[in-house]
C-alpha cells in the first residue's frame, strides 16, 4: 500500500478524483481520505444518509469523510492499528496542521504541496509548513492564472526556512475557465469525465500518475484518460 499526501489550503478535490479515476481503471483500489476542514466530498460525492464520520463509494473509489486519523479509518472499518488498509493507495487531503500531523504525513510514501498564487492559500499554506517538526521532502503543485516568474519567486520568499526539501519538479496548472466548468459539470452529473479538460491538466495528471505507479506507463495513462 503506498500513502500519498496532498498539503495546501487549496481546493484538491477535484484533482484528487481525476488521479483516484486513472488509479481505479487500472484495477487498482483507491481510498481517498478527505481531510480538510472544509469537507468539501460530503457537499460534490453522493451519500445515503451522511453522517459526521462515514464511508461512501463512488465511481469505484472509496472515500472517507470526517476521520481526523488513519486510526479512525481502520476502528470505522473494524480493523485493529496493527492491520494494514486493504488498499493499493491511500490519497490523503489535508488544509491545516492538524490534520497533517494526526495523519502522520512525515511517514508518507509522496507528499504533494498543492497552492495557488492568491494571498489567502499562499499565507495560510505557508503556515502549515512552518509547524513542522521534521524534514520532509515535497513536490510543488502550482495553480496560477498565468505562470509569472515573480510569482514563484515569492512563494519562495515566504517558504524561507520551513523544513521542506523540495523535489526539482514542479508542475503548473493553468486556471483555465473552462477546467472549472468541467469540474462543475462533473458534480452536477455524480461522475468523473476527464476528456472535456484542458490537454495541460491531463498532462500533469498523466505525469503524477506516471510518479505514483510507473509500471502503469504513460502511454496507457493516456488511452484511459481518453475513455474518461
Amino acid at each position: 500500500m503506498k500513502k500519498i499526501g496532498f498539503v495546501g489550503v487549496f481546493d484538491k478535490t477535484d484533482l484528487l478524483l481525476c488521479l483516484s479515476k486513472i488509479l481505479v481503471k487500472t484495477q487498482q483500489r483507491v481510498l481517498f481520505i478527505d481531510g480538510t476542514t472544509i469537507q468539501k466530498t460530503k457537499y460534490i460525492i453522493p451519500a445515503i444518509m451522511p453522517t459526521i464520520a462515514y464511508m461512501t463509494t463512488f465511481q469505484d473509489i472509496d472515500i472517507a469523510v470526517g476521520f481526523g486519523s488513519i486510526e479512525q479509518v481502520k476502528q470505522y472499518i473494524g480493523i485493529d492499528n496493527d492491520t494494514e488498509l486493504d488498499y493499493d493507495y491511500v490519497f490523503v487531503d489535508v488544509d491545516d496542521y492538524e490534520g497533517f500531523d494526526n495523519f502522520n504525513l512525515y511517514g508518507f510514501d509522496k507528499l504533494y504541496y498543492v497552492t495557488s498564487f492568491d494571498a489567502y492559500s499562499l499565507k495560510r499554506g505557508i503556515e502549515i509548513l512552518r509547524f513542522l517538526e521534521s524534514p520532509v521532502k515535497m513536490e510543488k503543485l502550482f495553480f496560477s492564472k498565468q505562470m509569472f516568474k515573480e510569482e514563484e519567486e515569492y512563494f519562495n520568499y515566504l517558504a524561507l526556512g520551513v523544513k521542506v526539501e523540495w523535489e526539482d519538479t514542479k508542475l503548473y496548472f493553468p486556471l483555465e475557465n473552462g477546467d472549472q466548468a468541467a469540474f462543475i459539470e462533473n458534480q452536477r452529473l455524480e461522475n468523473i469525465k476527464l476528456r472535456n479538460l484542458s490537454n495541460i491538466f491531463r498532462e500533469n495528471v498523466t505525469y503524477i500518475i506516471n510518479e505514483i505507479d510507473p509500471s502503469i506507463g504513460p502511454k496507457n495513462i493516456k488511452n484511459i484518460i481518453k475513455d474518461l
